[in-house]
């Protein structure tokens, strides 16, 4: 299994960036997806989750409102539609793969990409 993130850079606050997650070696339209960030130093943070159907969708408090998660099945990727950025979202963001059996099981993680919020 391969998740590989892209999209990370730096934006000015009030700016909007677009991550993508390209999944491979896994049963794509059958597994969960999502998003998280961690602070330096700090604990890996929950963003965002999309259903296989991509019908169910959950965000974290800090991020409800400003970003989208959407996933194309055809093509195996995830995305995260980041806008009204703040410097408070300054992170590296992972994507990453579960199993949905009543509770989320986070098998697999990309290698991250570093999200920078500054002017």
């Amino acid at each position: 299994v391969q998740l590989v993130e892209s999209g990370g850079g730096l934006v000015q606050p009030g700016g909007s960036l677009r991550l993508s997650c390209a999944a491979s070696g896994l049963p794509f339209e059958s597994t969960v997806m999502g998003w998280f960030r961690q602070y330096e130093g700090k604990a890996r943070e929950f963003v965002a989750f999309i259903s296989g159907s991509g019908g169910m969708k959950n965000y974290g408090g800090a991020v409800k409102g400003r970003f989208t998660i959407t996933r194309d099945n055809a093509k195996m990727m995830e995305f995260l539609q980041m806008n009204s950025l703040k410097p408070e979202d300054t992170a590296v963001y992972y994507c990453a793969a579960g199993r949905n059996d009543g509770t989320i099981h986070w098998d697999y993680w990309g290698q991250g990409t570093q999200v920078t919020v500054s002017s």
